[in-house]
């Protein structure tokens, strides 16, 4: 009899920790290829954090990782796809429906919000009505469509929780022209895969709705990339520039520039901002040149 019991325990303790391994705000499993070595970046802290592998079309296209208690996305990874720089003017809002219940498909959905909407939808994630009286802000995506290719990975990007409110003024005249930059740099120097995170850093302000917290604003937007085949003959300028480089920029009115710097002293930056630990890094081993390894292989090989 304690034999059956003891077989019975050890049943029921392996069924539940499959049940807790395949939900989705413990894992990026479905979706770690979006990572550098499938290794998600660490260090970040919140009090309701999601993993969410965002889905379109039954396709998981990028990784984000979603505060649902402050209703802002802490990054979003992706792989940046050689783009034409055109963004997707047909293309619905859409919400993540995996928040909030069991959805057959994991899909994202279009807004407006609709009778068959969960009703604690609005409670996990951000909606079209809290930017409503938010003047001041535009949506901004981390993982933003023109550094896509493909048309459904550009819709893809037209998710509330790939958004996060950034001052109209840094969209327009800071963040989208570094955008372009990225791509044209991408475009022209990487020569395989190039590995993208984009996030923020966490401020002390919120946008209200109905006078409760609705938003939280971010205090810097940031970027990192990691691009380890790449042109060793590209012009100087930019060649120290690789395998990895990062930019961050401030969410204010004034002194919002993009400052760009190494990936160590991105890192360095966000270590010191509110719910970062120390040990925080974006990328495996800081991202490691595979430039190096092949001709290091050619020199070792025996004669």
């Amino acid at each position: 009899m304690r034999l059956f019991c003891t077989c019975a325990l050890c049943f029921l303790l392996l069924t539940e920790t499959h049940l807790v391994s395949a939900t989705i705000s413990n894992s990026f499993r479905e979706c770690s290829h979006f990572f550098y070595m499938q290794t998600a970046p660490v260090g970040m802290r919140g009090t309701s954090l999601k993993r969410i592998c965002q889905k379109y079309a039954d396709k998981p296209r990028y990784a984000t990782l979603y505060d649902s208690s402050r209703r802002l996305p802490l990054y979003s990874a992706y792989v940046f796809k050689k783009s034409d720089g055109r963004s997707r003017m047909d293309t619905p809002w859409m919400y993540e429906p995996q928040l909030v219940s069991d959805d057959q498909t994991g899909n994202m959905k279009a807004l407006p919000l609709r009778a068959d909407t969960p009703p604690l939808m609005e409670d996990s994630q951000a909606v079209l009505e809290d930017y409503a009286d938010a003047v001041e802000f535009r949506r901004a995506p981390l993982n933003p469509d023109l550094h896509q290719a493909e048309p459904d990975d550009k819709s893809s990007t037209y998710t509330l929780t790939n958004v996060v409110p950034l001052i109209a003024d840094v969209l327009v005249s800071s963040w989208n022209p570094y955008l372009d930059i990225i791509r044209r740099r991408l475009n022209n120097f990487c020569h395989g895969k190039s590995f993208m995170v984009t996030g923020v850093t966490v401020s002390g302000r919120s946008i209200k709705r109905d006078n409760r917290d609705r938003l939280t604003v971010p205090k810097h937007l940031w970027l990192a990339y990691c691009c380890p085949w790449f042109d060793r003959n590209s012009p100087y300028e930019v060649r120290f520039m690789f395998p990895s480089y990062g930019g961050y920029a401030l969410n204010e009115q004034a002194h919002h520039s993009v400052v760009e710097v190494p990936l160590k002293k991105l890192e360095s930056l966000l270590k010191s901002q509110t719910d970062i630990d120390s040990d925080m890094t974006i990328f495996y081993k800081g991202c490691i040149s595979e430039n190096q390894f092949k001709k290091r292989d050619l020199v070792t090989v025996p004669a």
